[in-house]
């Protein structure tokens, strides 16, 4: 036997094998959760902070058009989303207009993707996308199942309760909550 160690090839640049079994690596283990936030919800915190206990270090990705308007502007979206998130040291917040998510992921250097899943009909409409993704990059998409105090929930039907005169806590932060009253009933 080799006093050399095992190496295979990966898309970073060679890899010690024993480094990968045991999990030992030079470069940090990066993933990104894209989304629009539009409002950040209950679940999308809830996903970010297992994908946290699952990578060295964590991207979440506002991915907006600037042509469309939200609800809540990128400032303000990405303000929630830190305050949500304040108790991860590991984890940062930036915005990317009119980009496709597999650049932002080369751009910072991640290996993956994180997305939470509600149910059969998001793995429906995700699947194809982590697919074509896979192929353009060869980025890994990697599927959450959704707590389920929140598979419920998602941003458009929190705006559309809010609107209609609904109570969305539990299901969003306070703040978010308060911010939805006052915009989309005031």
């Amino acid at each position: 036997m080799s006093n050399t160690p095992a190496t295979d090839e990966h898309s970073s640049g060679r890899v010690r094998l024993r480094d990968r079994l045991t999990g030992v690596s030079e470069q940090p283990r990066r993933c990104v959760c894209p989304g629009s936030y539009d409002p950040v919800t209950n679940g999308h915190l809830d996903v970010i902070a297992r994908a946290a206990a699952l990578f060295d270090e964590v991207v979440v990705a506002i991915l907006h058009n600037p042509a469309k308007t939200g609800t809540f502007s990128i400032d303000e979206r990405a303000a929630y989303l830190e305050q949500g998130l304040a108790g991860l040291t590991h984890v940062t917040v930036a915005a990317y207009a009119n980009r496709l998510v597999v650049d932002v992921c080369r751009d910072v250097g991640a290996e993956a993707m994180v997305k939470g899943l509600r149910g059969g009909t998001d793995f429906a409409y995700e699947l194809p996308m982590a697919l074509m993704n896979k192929h353009l990059t060869g980025v890994e998409t990697l599927f959450l199942p959704a707590n389920p105090a929140f598979e419920h929930v998602s941003s458009s039907l929190v705006k559309e309760v809010v609107r209609y005169g609904g109570d969305v806590s539990g299901l969003v932060p306070d703040d978010v909550r308060d911010a939805l009253v006052e915009r989309l009933r005031g």
